[in-house]
C-alpha cells in the first residue's frame, strides 16, 4: 500500500518543501508562519488545477436545473415503480451528459491529497519520513507552530491547552465555512424548486447539514496542519462560488433575478435604451409657457 502512495506522498512533500524554501528567507526555516503558508500554498496549486472540474460542477448543476421539468414528469409518470423511475432517471442523466453526484466531484479529488497530507503531517509528530519531508525538512516541520500550536499535533493526540484551543477554533471555521458555503448555494445560486420529491435539493440539504457534522466529528483527529488545509480550501471554495453566483448567476436564480434588477436599474440611470437612444431626450415633455423670442420691429415706409 505504501509502495503505491508514495508517488502521493513525493508530490504533496515535494510541493510543501519548494515553497518552504521561497518562504524561509523572510520567515525563517524554522518559523511556523513559513511551513503554515508552504500548506496554504499546497491548497491554492491544488485548486488551481482542479478548476476545470469546478467549472464542470458548475455547468452539470444548471443542466440538472434545466433537467426538472423532466425529472418532474417522470416521478410523476412512476410515482409506483421506483426501479423504473430510477431506470428512465438514468436515462435522462446520461442522455443530456450530467450527473447528478457532480457536487462531490471536488471534494472526491482532493481526498487523495487530503489523505497523503494527512499521512505526511502524522509523520512528523512520530519521527517518521515521508516523500521529501525528511532530515532537516523533518526536524524543522516538528518544531513548527500555528499560534503557538505545533502543526504536527491533534486535539486527542495532545495534552497542550494550546493545542486543543487551536485545534477547535480552526474546526469551527471549517465546519462553519462549509455549512455557509452549501447555504449561499441553496439561497442564491439555485432556482426556486418544489422541494417535494425533488432529488437534487434533498440532496443539497443532506450536504448542507452533513458534511459540517463530518468535520467537527472527524476534526479531533486531524494534526493541526490537515486542519489549516482543509480550513484554507474552504474559504477558496466560499470565494470562487460567491464569484460565480454575483458574476455569473444560475438563470432563474435568485442571484440571476438580482442581477438583471442591477442591469435594468444601471439603464435607466444611464438613461439608454437597447437602441442608445437617450431616453431623457425621448420622453422629455413639452414646457408649457415657454418665453417667447422678441419680434423684430419693422422699419416705418418714410
Amino acid at each position: 500500500m505504501g509502495f503505491i502512495l508514495n508517488p502521493l506522498y513525493n508530490i504533496v512533500s515535494g510541493v510543501i518543501v519548494f515553497i518552504h524554501k521561497l518562504l524561509s528567507p523572510i520567515f525563517g526555516a524554522n518559523s511556523g508562519v513559513t511551513w503554515s503558508l508552504s500548506i496554504m500554498g499546497l491548497v491554492v496549486l491544488i485548486r488551481i488545477i482542479l478548476i476545470p472540474l469546478f467549472v464542470k460542477q458548475i455547468k452539470s448543476q444548471r443542466a440538472l436545473t434545466a433537467l426538472q421539468p423532466h425529472m418532474k414528469e417522470i416521478q410523476k409518470k412512476y410515482k409506483d415503480d421506483r426501479q423504473k423511475q430510477s431506470e428512465e432517471m438514468m436515462k435522462l442523466y446520461k442522455e443530456h451528459k450530467t450527473n447528478p453526484l457532480a457536487s462531490c466531484f471536488p471534494i472526491l479529488a482532493q481526498a487523495p491529497i487530503f489523505f497523503a497530507l494527512f499521512t505526511v503531517l502524522n509523520g512528523i509528530a512520530h519521527n517518521k519520513p515521508h516523500g521529501f519531508l525528511k532530515g532537516e525538512y523533518l526536524v524543522s516541520a516538528a518544531q513548527a507552530k500555528f499560534f503557538g500550536a505545533p502543526i504536527s499535533e491533534t486535539f486527542l493526540g495532545s495534552d497542550k491547552v494550546t493545542v486543543k484551543i487551536v485545534t477547535v477554533l480552526l474546526i469551527i471555521f471549517m465546519s462553519g465555512t462549509t455549512f455557509t458555503t452549501q447555504r449561499q448555494l441553496m439561497v442564491k445560486g439555485m432556482p426556486k424548486m418544489d422541494a417535494s420529491n425533488n432529488m437534487m435539493l434533498q440532496q443539497q440539504k443532506i450536504m448542507l447539514y452533513l458534511f459540517p457534522v463530518i468535520f467537527a466529528i472527524s476534526g479531533v483527529n486531524f494534526p493541526v496542519g490537515v486542519l489549516i488545509y482543509w480550513s484554507t480550501t474552504n474559504l477558496w471554495t466560499w470565494g470562487q462560488q460567491y464569484y460565480v453566483i454575483k458574476r455569473n448567476p444560475t438563470p432563474g436564480s435568485p442571484a440571476y433575478e438580482e442581477l438583471q434588477r442591477k442591469r435594468a436599474h444601471k439603464e435607466k440611470l444611464e438613461g439608454k435604451n437597447h437602441d442608445g437612444i437617450d431616453q431623457n431626450e425621448a420622453t422629455e415633455p413639452e414646457v408649457q409657457g415657454q418665453r417667447e423670442q422678441p419680434k423684430k420691429k419693422k422699419k416705418k415706409k418714410k
